[in-house]
């Protein structure tokens, strides 16, 4: 076989091998019938019941790219606040929206690496909606989900590279994705099939608006705390309503 022969059977195995790593593709779902512009607006807080946890370190000594030692950063696996307020929950409905399709965003959702920690640290994602991964360090990343149902893909990101987008096309709560290279940067992604979601704020707070009244079941998702759902009714004479999550400790 000629060099060059073999040299475009390489280009084109490795051009496949790259579609089939792309992490989820456009699929063949329903047409829209619905938009999020009803009046139910619930806002809420979720807290921590129990002892606040200390944050624990993160040492990145071993990448001279990333913080030294005498600037550790905190992990953002459980972030409480003084007041008992719980970071990085993901808050959605569940259930309850019947047979409403809602189109797909085509804004990218940004996932971006800094100072060798991923921001943000939870994120909730439509469906096929695109996610775009930017590296903002001076050093290689390696950027690995590994979901249960959808695509996985693996990838490496120089410093200074353009970012990469890759999409998910199932619904699925809690997917890792992680930096073989930096084994303490993880995210968590969230996908769903509507645009009712939301991530609690250092003060625990979040919002979801939008919402048709109805009864609808509402979920909070915690990567250490688990999960916790109750049921929520947006009368259409009072659309705005409250809801709140207490997280105890895991044994």
């Amino acid at each position: 076989m000629s060099r060059r022969i073999h040299t475009g059977l390489c280009v084109l195995v490795a051009a496949a091998l790259a579609a089939g790593c792309g992490g989820g593709g456009e699929t063949n779902r329903p047409a829209p019938n619905a938009t999020a512009d009803g009046p139910g607006v619930i806002t809420g807080r979720v807290t921590f019941d129990g002892a606040r946890p200390e944050r624990a370190r993160v040492r990145m000594a071993a990448d001279p790219n990333c913080k030294p030692d005498e600037e550790q950063a905190l992990s953002d696996a459980l972030v409480v606040a003084e007041d008992g307020s719980l970071k990085n929950v993901f808050v959605y409905v569940k259930d309850g929206l019947g047979n409403r399709v809602y189109a797909t965003p085509t804004t990218p959702v940004v996932l971006d690496q800094i100072g060798c920690q991923y921001e943000p640290h939870v994120f909730g994602v439509h469906v096929d909606q695109p996610i775009e991964v930017r590296n903002s360090d001076p050093t290689l990343h390696n950027v690995h989900a590994i979901p249960k149902t959808n695509t996985e893909f693996n990838f490496g990101q120089q410093a200074g590279m353009p970012p990469m987008i890759r999409r998910f096309d199932k619904p699925e709560l809690g997917i890792s994705v992680q930096c073989d290279v930096h084994g303490w940067m993880r995210a968590y992604a969230n996908v769903v099939e509507h645009p009712f979601f939301s991530v609690s704020e250092a003060d625990g707070t979040f919002e979801i608006k939008g919402l048709p009244p109805g009864t609808y079941t509402l979920e909070a998702w915690h990567e250490r705390l688990g999960t916790q759902a109750q049921s929520i009714t947006i009368p259409e004479d009072a659309p705005n309503v409250t809801a709140t999550f207490a997280f105890k400790p895991q044994a």
